[in-house]
């Protein structure tokens, strides 16, 4: 059964041979959350994520055959969590993250809450995301640790 939100932006279920364009959208955003692609946890978390039907996107097939996602979603259900959200640089200002977040909260009972850990306030480049998150009904938690690359943030929770 098609999900009622999956035609928004053309979001899809990932499959195994997206991997790769996975990475690269992972390398656009490492210099915010710190090293990715090359990490044998992260590479792992995302197959594992595809396996199990937890990463969503949009993508676009290129006149060279290459599969460019757009924009990419991992959920966790225990705990109901987004686990890695981006939006490529080129894809941002179209609607993909405001409809790869309500395709991922839709997944999930609504019964509980949603958590994410974000960039936390004061910080300027993650401010979009921040915005996103609260106008999806998201609300600071409390803080957390510094990313990797040393970019603070904090826990938000729906």
């Amino acid at each position: 059964m098609k999900h009622p939100l999956q035609n928004a932006h053309r979001i899809q279920v990932a499959i195994p041979e997206d991997f790769d364009a996975w990475l690269a959208l992972a390398g656009e955003v490492e210099h915010l959350f710190g090293p990715m692609c090359d990490v044998p946890e992260f590479r792992n978390a995302l197959k594992s994520a595809i396996a199990e039907s937890r990463a969503f996107c949009v993508k676009d097939v290129r006149g060279d055959n290459q599969t460019f996602i757009e924009g990419g979603i991992l959920i966790s259900r225990s705990p109901n969590a987004i686990a890695w959200f981006a939006v490529s640089t080129s894809s941002r200002g179209r609607g993909i993250g405001s409809s790869l977040l309500s395709y991922a909260l839709s997944c999930f009972s609504g019964k509980d809450p949603v958590y994410v850990q974000t960039f936390a306030p004061g910080f300027k480049a993650g401010m979009p995301a921040r915005y996103l998150y609260q106008k999806a009904g998201f609300i600071d938690l409390e803080p957390k640790a510094l990313t990797p690359a040393g970019v603070p943030t904090v826990l938000m929770v729906k």
